[in-house]
């Protein structure tokens, strides 16, 4: 786990590995001044030359300064070495998000993904600068300090053997309670995060059924149960202070203590006041230091749990993957389906698709029909891989589709949805999603074809205007247009429609059909429809039920031999009437 988070470090190594040599400097530079100091002051006290002790003090100055320097140094090559490792474990794993198929998307929710970049991301980067600052400090200045104290106080430094058992224990002691309550955080975190998107995406409907007290309550829950956890996490770590500043002052008050007395006692032979004085420094630099260490013990435990959830996504191989010597070419938009069985997940007891066998010629327009959950939209969802058949093949341009280079196939597949997205920007930027090379004649070609144009030229700055993220500026109707246009601009082997024209009206249903006839003739056209009238004059109309083909045909044959396609077309014409 570790080395797969380290691999993201990649440029930044250098100012990591001189944040460790200069915080070693730092450490050496002050375990030595007490020494240094403890000289001086017993200098002074024997009534030395003035010149000696400007001399020594000289030197502390230089080696204060130099202290400094160090940390000065490590404070700016750890901030860039944490910051530029975070910005690349982002990148990393913005990067292994887009490389992963609905399935491995599947695995883990939205929610967990955004808390993963941001707030897991952040406990790790404060983790690792704590790594290479704290985390070589501490263990060096406890270590150093402890040494200069037994060679400076000799059996005064005793007290330590009384005094870091007691602090250790303890410390570890309350980093045990609090641990549970930080790991329990972060799942709790991505409840937080869920309610809150489902909020913002969903807020029509919030509003609509006037539930905006229910969410508020809701989100109050999961924020309140954070906050719970923290509370007791942090009452619990809090009393790390009063734990330090016992053992602090008990030893300060035995070094004074027994100090003096064995100052008095043996006239300074024994100790002396220098040596008293750096016995306090040093007694303060090592309960410091294992404060420090119970400080990077909560954070690394903390980061831990953000280490594994980063980790499992990095390591997460996608689920699809473009084989070697990957075909790179298409010969046309035929598209064949062979025998072909789906289910969701291995576990998954039925199947969406069973034994559906299929062939389309290239240009052709095929429809399709069914009710909800007959498979419309798993069976398009196989063409340009955003899922692999379990069982079968599925071909396109007479080859299987696991022969091609991804990227290959899926820009030889459009793909159209009823509920598309657009992104945050101009509507031109949106429209080139389908060419980045499109010129503006162009744009304005496609809109035209996807009935987008008329609407597009009514607002102030046509093609300029801003559409806000997910396209909420406009209509659906409207967003669906500009969507058939991005598609158009692609000039695609394979166009697929997923029932994208139901919130557009039938007169403008055919006409956009028509502009397809006229503008992608050798596209092959797979729409689907819950309106028989979007699909009546296709080439071949398939009528799903219960993941099977239940019938195929002209709408004429249909008619004829289909009882699901007739009782449709019975409800659907019997509506109309009513209507009128």
């Amino acid at each position: 786990m570790i080395r797969t988070m380290l691999s993201s470090l990649r440029e930044f190594k250098k100012p990591a590995v001189w944040t460790m040599i200069l915080i070693v400097g730092e450490v050496f530079i002050e375990v030595l001044i007490p020494f240094y100091t403890a000289r001086l002051v017993n200098m002074i006290k024997a009534g030395v030359e003035m010149r000696q002790v400007v001399s020594l003090g000289f030197v502390l100055v230089i080696m204060a300064v130099l202290s400094l320097g160090c940390g000065a140094g490590a404070g700016f090559t750890g901030a860039r070495a944490s910051t530029g490792f975070a910005r690349n474990l982002r990148r990393d794993i913005f990067a292994r998000i887009q490389s992963f198929s609905f399935e491995n998307i599947d695995q883990f929710s939205t929610p967990s993904l955004v808390t993963r970049l941001t707030t897991d991301i952040t406990n790790v980067q404060m983790a690792f600068m704590m790594a290479t600052r704290l985390a070589v400090r501490a263990p060096l200045m406890l270590v150093f300090a402890v040494i200069m104290a037994f060679l400076m106080g000799g059996s005064l430094a005793m007290t330590f053997v009384i005094v870091i058992p007691v602090l250790v224990f303890g410390l570890l002691m309350i980093a045990k309670k609090a641990m549970p309550a930080f790991r329990s955080v972060f799942k709790k975190y991505d409840l937080m995060n869920e309610s809150i998107e489902e909020n913002v995406r969903a807020m029509r409907v919030v509003k609509g059924f006037a539930r905006e007290e229910y969410e508020k309550e809701k989100f109050a829950f999961a924020s309140d149960s954070i906050r719970k956890d923290f509370t007791y996490a942090e009452r619990v770590v809090a009393l790390n202070t009063p734990l330090m500043q016992f053992c602090l002052y008990f030893n300060m008050i035995f070094v004074l203590l027994v100090g003096s007395r064995l100052i008095i006692t043996s006239r300074g032979s024994v100790i002396d006041v220098g040596q008293v004085s750096a016995m306090l420094t040093y007694g303060m630099q090592i309960l410091i230091s294992l404060m420090m260490l119970s400080i990077i013990y909560v954070m690394l435990t903390i980061s831990l749990e953000s280490m594994r959830r980063i980790a499992e996504v990095l390591q997460t191989e996608p689920g699809l993957r473009s084989p070697e010597n990957a075909v790179t070419e298409i010969a046309d938009g035929a598209v064949e389906f062979r025998n072909v069985s789906f289910k969701y997940s291995k576990d998954a007891k039925n199947r969406a698709l069973e034994d559906i066998s299929i062939r389309i010629p290239s240009g052709s327009t095929v429809g399709i029909l069914g009710g909800t959950g007959t498979g419309k939209t798993t069976l398009v969802q196989l063409i340009p891989r955003l899922y692999d058949a379990t069982e079968g093949t599925v071909l396109v341009g007479g080859r299987d589709v696991k022969e091609y280079d991804l990227k290959t196939l899926r820009d030889a597949v459009a793909v159209v949805l009823q509920k598309n997205m657009l992104f945050s920007g101009t509507i031109a930027e949106n429209l080139r999603w389908g060419n980045p090379e499109a010129t503006d004649e162009e744009l304005k070609e496609a809109c035209r074809l996807a009935q987008a144009e008329e609407f597009i030229e009514s607002f102030p700055d046509q093609y300029d205007t801003r559409i806000e993220q997910g396209g909420t500026n406009v209509s659906g109707g409207q967003r669906q247009r500009l969507c058939i246009a991005r598609a158009l601009l692609k000039k695609p082997k394979v166009l697929i429609l997923d029932d994208s024209t139901s919130a557009v009206d039938t007169r403008t249903d055919a006409l956009i059909r028509q502009g397809f006839r006229s503008y992608i003739p050798s596209t092959t056209r797979i729409i689907i429809a819950q309106r028989i009238a979007s699909v009546q004059d296709a080439d071949l109309i398939l009528v799903m039920d219960g993941g099977r083909i239940s019938a195929c045909g002209t709408h004429d044959s249909l008619m004829q031999d289909s009882e699901i396609y007739r009782e449709i077309f019975r409800q659907q014409t019997r509506g109309g009437a009513e209507h009128e």
